[in-house]
């Protein structure tokens, strides 16, 4: 089969247009978690809601300390002992306060707080003096300097992270609306596959890309239907895909997308009416990756190389699973550092090495984790980044400021051009 490498870029291009996007649900708050937002998130009120003390203290009129200072100590008589959740209803008069606590909110004619350490307390007489004068709404937290009623506080497309769902108890938000999450096939293939617990016999290996794919998908919360792996014979994987297509909303398939005469996707996209985007990368690993389209689904056709099937799933099902679900930085997050050791091997394509980033003095700094070829499993073992290195004739040595694709991060980035 003729296969003409496109660019990277177009292949990511390609595969973001053709990606569908799932309906919308309603989960509640604590189901909430790692789920992509599908409507705005409004302050339904003002935050904070009313002005109120955000130390231990006392709470003043600032006019009635104009005269504090050094040489002139101002004294205040408390008049009440309020905590948060509780009201005063002791309107202040001159140079009288109210303690308070931390939350609580300030009582009328109160404008100032101040702090407990700023204050000399006088216990026997129920009263404490100050030394320094007080602005109005010094040491206060006012109404609504959070968050004002009616504005856009999350865009949707943001993902829910802990911080998230503090905002949204803080509105109220018991129940919100979120996008539905896209249930994935697997589909191993490959007459050279033993399930884990089996012994190895020759000419077998052990189906790794299975369970990595699963955890990959974990690590994106996203549920899936695994269908275990499967022999090379033609008739047998096309049924068991066209079973798979009715039960999910995206298909990975590993393995079976190269030339050799038992790679059987080509014959099985064309059996299935599916429309084959792209067949062939130019870049290393993964330049084999195949995207077909069918009733507006996707079908990832990954690379029986364990590196790179993990490459490309990061890189092109990552992207397009968070897409459905409309994230707005479904990318992964892109940086430099400089290589810590040299790597002198050139590729005319671009290369996408396994690696590891570290920090130090402020800089950042990162290494291939090992063996590179795309049938690796032992440098995926350690690896938190992937080096970007651009294709051509030569090698890059160490000092070099390399593009580095963070793995493993919660929050995507936005589109990033290498």
């Amino acid at each position: 089969m003729l296969r003409n490498p496109i660019p990277l870029q177009s292949a990511i291009k390609l595969t973001m247009e053709h990606t569908p996007l799932m309906a919308a649900e309603e989960v509640s708050l604590s189901d909430s978690y790692r789920r992509i937002l599908a409507e705005p998130i409004i302050a339904k009120h003002n935050i904070p809601p009313f002005n109120r003390a955000p130390y231990d203290g006392f709470a003043i009129r600032s006019q009635d300390s104009a005269q504090a200072s050094e040489q002139h100590r101002v004294v205040f008589r408390v008049v009440d002992h309020i905590g948060a959740g509780s009201l005063s209803n002791k309107p202040l008069e001159q140079g009288e306060a109210v303690r308070i606590m931390t939350g609580a909110a300030m009582p009328d004619h109160a404008d100032a707080v101040v702090m407990l350490e700023q204050a000399k307390l006088i216990e026997s007489e129920n009263s404490f003096t100050i030394r320094k004068s007080f602005r109005p709404q010094e040491n206060v937290s006012l109404k609504g300097e959070d968050a004002s009623v009616g504005k856009v506080l999350l865009e949707a497309g943001e993902q829910i992270d802990p911080g998230t769902i503090a905002l949204l108890a803080t509105l109220g938000y018991s129940k919100v609306k979120v996008a539905k999450r896209p249930v994935v096939g697997i589909i191993a293939t490959g007459s050279e596959l033993l399930n884990i617990d089996e012994p190895l016999v020759a000419g077998k290996i052990r189906n790794s890309n299975g369970p990595m794919l699963e955890a990959q998908l974990d690590r994106m919360n996203i549920p899936f239907l695994s269908y275990g792996k499967m022999n090379d014979q033609l008739e047998d994987c096309y049924h068991r895909m066209k079973q798979a297509l009715t039960e999910t909303d995206c298909l990975i398939t590993t393995g079976g997308v190269s030339v050799g005469d038992f790679d059987y996707l080509p014959a099985i996209y064309e059996k299935l009416g599916a429309k084959v985007l792209f067949n062939k990368i130019a870049m290393r690993p993964g330049s084999v990756t195949t995207l077909a389209v069918l009733e507006g689904k996707l079908l990832f056709g990954l690379s029986g190389n364990p590196s790179a099937c993990y490459t490309a799933f990061e890189l092109f099902t990552r992207p397009a699973l968070l897409g459905m679900m409309g994230a707005s930085k479904p990318y992964l997050c892109h940086t430099k550092a400089e290589l810590s050791e040299d790597f002198t091997k050139a590729n005319p394509f671009m290369r996408f090495i396994r690696s590891r980033i570290s920090y130090a003095e402020g800089r950042a700094f990162v290494a291939p984790t090992g063996f590179n070829k795309s049938n690796a499993v032992t440098s995926l073992a350690k690896a938190n980044a992937l080096i970007v290195l651009p294709g051509g004739s030569r090698g890059f040595t160490k000092g070099d400021v390399v593009d580095v694709l963070l793995l493993g991060t919660e929050d995507g980035g936005r589109e990033w051009k290498i």
